[in-house]
């Protein structure tokens, strides 16, 4: 199988498999006093530290979640509800992921103003029409650095300093930079594992300095009181290996993707792309194709993974709320498809994947 699907996840890198089979018999609880407990304490700590230096941060705390659709959570509901009583807009985009997206709408029945911003046929956001939108009525600006299914790269530091001059704090949904990209400027920043070769289940919630919001759940008091429950090492640990393989080999996964991105362009030459070219990290290609049914065309693509858009959206029969962002009509975003690669994707698999594709989709519209 071709695995064509990175923005869905990624696969379990070697090194941490590794990393995870070493602390499996760890089996303390990590706030346990005894020394088992201890032990099991050291292993997540030492991912912490792993992931604040992947992360680039010295100040603030992580704390560990189950995921980025937790951390999420709690940076925008706890933002919200501590904001003053004069602050009820929460801003956001309208191409975020449906973890901030239905978060924000969520609110509504707390009587807060959810803004969602447009954006332009390129998947950018107009920076004036943001600055209209975030002032001293917003408690919250929530954005997402690079989208999961078009790969555009929002301007996280220029919206950034709009809400700063308003004092709107800000989440940014690192999930598909981080590693990747430099970690962009915020008040709390959501990343999660498995999108950079850890494993799934665990993500992480960045807070800077100052920073108090309340918890979702209540019990135990874990995680400085933001996140209780029993934390796994073994996953910790994982994901704190995943970050820092991910950090030494950024300038080198970086050049990988690039050379794939210029082949995937020529491969798919007669293919439109969705967003914009320029603005977008290159480990995601999401393409279309006029007359296309794509849903039809992954169902006979059997030695090749790719998608249609977001998995977490998949199989919900709506079209891709991202693509009608972008203006697309529903006939083309049914003709469209996301292709993602990486570290271990090869030219040759890029180079068999696009065959079978660019067959797929001739022999469906000789056959309409």
């Amino acid at each position: 199988m071709i695995y064509l699907d990175y923005q869905a996840t990624t696969a379990l890198a070697p090194e941490v498999a590794a990393a995870m089979t070493a602390v499996m018999d760890h089996y303390g609880n990590p706030n346990s006093a005894h020394r088992i407990g201890r032990i099991a304490a050291a292993d997540v700590e030492l991912a912490r530290d792993r992931i604040m230096a992947a992360l680039g941060r010295s100040d603030g705390r992580l704390v560990f979640t189950s995921g980025a659709t937790e951390a999420l959570n709690i940076a925008i509901l706890g933002a919200a509800r501590t904001a003053p009583a004069s602050r009820r807009r929460v801003v956001t985009l309208a191409t975020e992921h449906a973890a901030v997206r239905d978060t924000v709408l969520s609110l509504r029945h707390e009587g807060f103003e959810p803004v969602i911003l447009p954006v332009g046929r390129d998947g950018l956001v107009d920076l004036d029409v943001a600055e209209a939108a975030i002032d001293e009525r917003a408690a919250l600006l929530a954005v997402m650095q690079v989208n999961n299914e078009i790969g555009v790269i929002q301007p996280v530091a220029q919206l950034g300093a709009i809400a700063r001059r308003c004092g709107v704090p800000v989440i940014c949904d690192a999930v598909q930079g981080f590693g990747r990209l430099p970690v962009p400027e915020a008040d709390m920043i959501a990343i999660t594992a498995h999108k950079i070769h850890g494993p799934k289940g665990v993500g992480a919630l960045w807070l800077r300095d100052g920073l108090d919001i309340p918890p979702l759940m209540h019990g135990g008091g874990q995680e400085d009181g933001l996140r209780p429950g029993t934390l796994s090492p073994m996953l910790c640990a994982g994901f704190g290996v995943a970050a820092q393989l991910a950090a030494e080999r950024r300038e080198a996964d970086i050049a990988h993707v690039e050379t794939l991105w210029a082949r995937a362009r020529d491969l798919f030459a007669e293919w439109r792309v969705n967003g914009s070219t320029e603005q977008r990290y290159h480990g995601n290609l999401n393409i279309r194709r006029t007359g296309l049914d794509a849903a039809r065309l992954i169902s006979t693509l059997r030695t090749v993974a790719l998608s249609l858009g977001s998995a977490c959206a998949s199989g919900t029969g709506r079209p891709s709320h991202v693509l009608k962002a972008i203006g697309l009509k529903d006939e083309e975003a049914r003709g469209a498809l996301r292709l993602g690669f990486g570290r271990y994707t090869t030219v040759e698999e890029l180079e068999q994947a696009a065959a079978l594709i660019n067959e797929a989709a001739a022999t469906q519209r000789v056959a309409a």
